[in-house]
């Protein structure tokens, strides 16, 4: 007789919950959030040909599907404590779950993170995974709170992600060391949760958005909430890795998304601290831009008080601070075609 949907949960999910009340095998969790804390709560969903190629490994697979969770939470400073996972599967292959859940607790041990729950049914391969994390009562990271003036800055080396998938389907060839590298970047992405919770404990930021559709997109949602525009300097940005085509690896690392870095908005007297801060956590920190004034408006549109409808420009300048065409976009999934 094959596993029962129970059997295979009670197998391959069930694990001891020690931060929380009551965990997996009752009809809902039950958490105690620390006093003087908010939950910062967030949710994804990972289809099989949308968010990963059909043969991902599946312990790769298991560890991406909570650290993009976990990246959404390290945009807003929380720290993580649980989460919940509820998916669809073509069929009870317990060596893929068996792999799958290797990956998924590999990073909630190194996160910090119970499963309290979830679901699971038969269907197309589809992962959604609920997050949650703490944060100090009204202190949070959010998008809409940066500053004209304030300096931009990105973590890390966003556009590898979408190298290594363009060199998984064949539309570049890498060096091998370079695949490998931008494979791990795809696969196994890393979320800035100690970089989030440095921002926000130090108080060095005041806004913050972690890049999954594209560097360009995410700084945009970032300008559009603060009612502000982006200024990006090109010249700033992270060096191409060598041995990529220029113009594709630079595409990447606009556009591409799937890198889970974090864009933020600092105040210019903070860059000794955040230098200081990429040292100890041995992180890279890019100053790429500054925010500034929105200040065109919409054909036919009056601004109201405080509010310009043009606001969310994101505006690249080239070495001599002149305007270069933004051809590039980020990801939509109602705007073009899956991978």
């Amino acid at each position: 007789m094959p596993p029962s949907e129970f059997d295979l949960i009670a197998r391959h999910f069930a694990r001891p919950t020690p931060q929380a009340i009551l965990g997996p095998g009752d009809d809902c969790a039950l958490i105690a959030p620390s006093p003087g804390m908010e939950l910062a709560i967030t949710t994804d969903m990972l289809v099989s040909g949308t968010h990963f190629l059909p043969d991902t490994d599946p312990g790769q697979l298991g560890w991406k599907t909570l650290a993009v969770n976990l990246s959404d939470l390290a945009a807003m400073g929380a720290r993580p404590r649980w989460a919940l996972l509820a998916g669809s599967l073509p069929d009870a292959d317990e060596t893929w779950l068996a792999a799958f859940a290797d990956g998924l607790f590999a990073c909630a041990k190194r996160f910090g993170v119970d499963l309290i729950g979830g679901d699971t049914t038969r269907g197309p391969l589809n992962l959604c995974m609920t997050a949650l994390g703490e944060v100090p009562a009204g202190e949070a990271l959010r998008r809409d709170g940066a500053l004209a003036g304030d300096d931009l800055w990105v973590s890390g080396q966003p556009g590898l992600a979408a190298l290594g998938l363009a060199h998984l389907q064949g539309r570049t060839f890498l060096p091998e060391a370079l695949a490998a590298r931008c494979r791990s970047a795809l696969q196994r992405p890393w979320p800035r949760v100690d970089l989030g919770m440095a921002l926000l404990t130090q108080r060095l930021a005041h806004a913050a958005i972690d890049v999954s559709d594209g560097l360009l997109a995410d700084l945009g949602h970032i300008a559009k909430r603060s009612r502000l525009d982006a200024e990006v300097f090109l010249p700033q940005l992270p060096g191409l890795p060598a041995g990529a085509e220029p113009l594709l690896a630079r595409s990447c690392q606009l556009a591409g998304g799937d890198d889970y870095e974090l864009v933020f908005a600092a105040a210019p007297g903070q860059r000794h601290e955040l230098a200081e801060l990429a040292s100890r956590l041995d992180l890279p920190l890019w100053r790429i831009g500054r925010m500034i004034e929105a200040t065109d408006e919409s054909p036919g549109e009056a601004a109201g008080p405080g509010r310009c409808p043009s606001a969310g420009n994101v505006i690249m300048l080239d070495e001599n601070g002149q305007p270069v065409p933004a051809t590039e976009k980020g990801y939509d999934h109602f705007a073009q075609d899956t991978p």
